[in-house]
């Protein structure tokens, strides 16, 4: 009994030095829909800045009109193409990939396809672990499950495919501490119901 005091008393005492040292380092935030996972403040500007210079909002955030031309909605976030706006018409072309004024649209030879809610929101990745943000990324599967259907145009997955796993995890870090917007994104038409 006395030993596992000890042992406790010891790790309390580290945490403690550890805190007292680095703050940042260990400042932790607890984030996404029961998925339990940790993450330092330092992981999570480390995913904004990524997210930003990526420009994951110029698909993924809807847009509003402003003087200067269209710009990401604060108040919506990343969370995709806006389920209650519809698509409206389009024209079939298989010479053109055209996009909707949010750019949360691209029709093109495969069909239709809606940006994706990547706010915590359980209609987004709330649910989402870690390894299926990274199969989602590198291996372009929907959901991040591997038998699910491919990521459709215009998501440059391919792009991702050799970035860095603390990379990845600082993006998945940075969108689960992120506003979460109830959004259920329409899913894919194919070019035959267009």
């Amino acid at each position: 009994m006395k030993k596992q005091i000890s042992i406790l008393a010891l790790a309390v005492f580290g945490t403690a030095v550890l805190m007292s040292i680095s703050p940042l380092a260990v400042s932790t935030a607890r984030l996404g829909g029961g998925t339990g996972e940790l993450y330092t403040q330092a992981q999570i500007e480390k995913g904004k800045y990524l997210v930003g210079i990526m420009g994951c909002a110029d698909c993924h955030a809807p847009k509003k009109m402003t003087a200067q031309g269209p710009i990401p909605d604060p108040d919506l976030g990343l969370s995709g193409h806006p389920a209650k706006i519809p698509m409206g018409k389009v024209v079939k072309t298989q010479d053109w990939v055209l996009f909707h004024p949010m750019n949360t649209i691209a029709v093109g030879p495969w069909g239709a396809t809606f940006s994706a809610n990547l706010t915590p929101h359980a209609t987004g990745i709330g649910s989402w672990s870690e390894e299926q943000f990274i199969i989602a990324m590198t291996e372009g599967k929907s959901k991040g499950i591997r038998s699910a259907r491919p990521l459709l145009p215009p998501m440059p997955w391919q792009n991702y495919v050799h970035a860095k796993k603390e990379d990845l995890i600082a993006i998945f870090a940075y969108l689960k501490s992120c506003k979460p917007v109830e959004n259920v994104v329409p899913q894919p038409i194919s070019p035959d119901k267009l």
